[in-house]
Formats: structure tokens, C-alpha cells, sequence
């Protein structure tokens, strides 16, 4: 991870954006510690993906154990085409 100032991005785009295509991740420090991170939109892409499949996978977790707890509804088809209507 390449560390820079923002004065240095401004400066320096074109090779920052190089840097960042070819896989390299920016630190961008600023004022009062509220830096920023530049990475390529791939990255991004994969870490998005990541976050959902983490929720998703947290959701089923969450399932499995109120299944477990018997904390479950049983409803028969006709029922389900009940509500259906």
C-alpha cells in the first residue's frame, strides 16, 4: 500500500491512477485522521461481494439456530394457498 498526501494526488493523478489499475491500493491521508483508501473498481467489486456473502451467510446462521430453539411454523399447503389469496 502506497501512503500519500492529498497535495500528492492532486499533483500526480495520472500516475496515482496507474499505480491503483495495477493493483495497488492508495492511503490518501488527511486532516483529523479522515483518510481515504483508493483501490481499483475490480477490488471494490470483490469486496462487495464478499460483504454480501458475509450477511447472507450470517442470515442463515441465524436460521439454523431458531430451527434448533423449534422456533419454526408449520403450515400445511392449504394453508400457504390460503394466504395466498
Amino acid at each position: 500500500m502506497v501512503a500519500l498526501k492529498t497535495a500528492d494526488v492532486r499533483k500526480d493523478f495520472k500516475r496515482i491512477s496507474h499505480l491503483v489499475t495495477s493493483g495497488e491500493k492508495v492511503l490518501v491521508s488527511r486532516p483529523h485522521n479522515e483518510n481515504l483508501v483508493i483501490l481499483s473498481e475490480k477490488e471494490y467489486n470483490e469486496l462487495e461481494k464478499y460483504r454480501r456473502n458475509s450477511a447472507y451467510l450470517a442470515k442463515l446462521d441465524k436460521s439454523i439456530a431458531q430451527a434448533k430453539e423449534g422456533r419454526t411454523v408449520t403450515l400445511s399447503m392449504e394453508e400457504l394457498e390460503a394466504m395466498a389469496r
